[in-house]
């Protein structure tokens, strides 16, 4: 195919359906076999959320939900038994909910070096997986520098917040499309597809857009 299908996924670090959606989209591309470029942009779920969230993600859904301890921990292994199912050890005993606009700053610096779909993949897999904390600047420079980030120069544009700016224009696009919710996918920026869609879904979407650019070419 001579043209890429161009993709691009607003998504939050700390939500569990990016992460499974992800994964569905990845073994998309993987059977549509064409080539894919893949662009992340910035969505905050919960800006008010602390840095040190004072409490668990159980705690932490049950207050923003509104709901009862045991809704909440029916809601999280409904989501833990669907990442089972895609090869994602989701650990929410672990699990620091934090602010992720630092994160999404970051993603920003990692994509002016080409490496935005490694952070990526990095920063779920340390949030929903180890454990880790995706919120504050020297933990953050860390995971940076085991992408192959210069971790000095992630730490200064942490602090200096030299990418907030991106991550503001990111979710005012957000806001023009109407995207209230994350995961969301635009294709070729014409197709747009809201959540952690079936892998089925989201290779006949390429396919379509292939199709459909391939049309327009000749």
């Amino acid at each position: 195919m001579s043209n890429p299908v161009k993709v691009d996924i607003w998504s939050d670090i700390q939500c569990p359906w990016c992460y499974i959606g992800k994964r569905k989209f990845e073994a998309a591309v993987a059977a549509f076999g064409g080539e894919v470029e893949v662009e992340y942009h910035s969505f905050e779920l919960a800006p008010d959320t602390p840095v040190d969230f004072d409490g668990t993600p159980l705690d932490y859904l049950s207050q923003r939900k509104g709901i009862s301890r045991s809704q909440a921990q029916t809601m999280i292994d409904r989501v833990v038994g669907i990442a089972a199912a895609v090869g994602l050890d989701y650990d929410y005993d672990a699990i620091h909910q934090t602010n992720t606009v630092l994160a999404h700053e970051l993603l920003h610096l990692a994509k002016a070096h080409g490496l935005q779909e490694r952070l990526k993949e990095r920063l779920l897999a340390a949030y929903f997986l180890e454990g880790r904390h995706v919120g504050r600047v020297a933990d953050l420079a860390d995971l940076a520098a085991e992408v192959g980030l210069d971790r000095t120069e992630a730490e200064a544009a942490l602090t200096d917040h030299r990418y907030l700016g991106d991550v503001k224009a990111d979710v005012a696009q957000a806001a023009a499309y109407g995207i209230a919710g994350v995961p969301f996918f635009v294709f070729d920026g014409r197709y747009g597809v809201s959540g952690a869609q079936e892998t089925d879904t989201f290779r006949q979407v390429l396919e379509q857009v292939a199709a459909e650019s391939g049309e327009r070419v000749s």
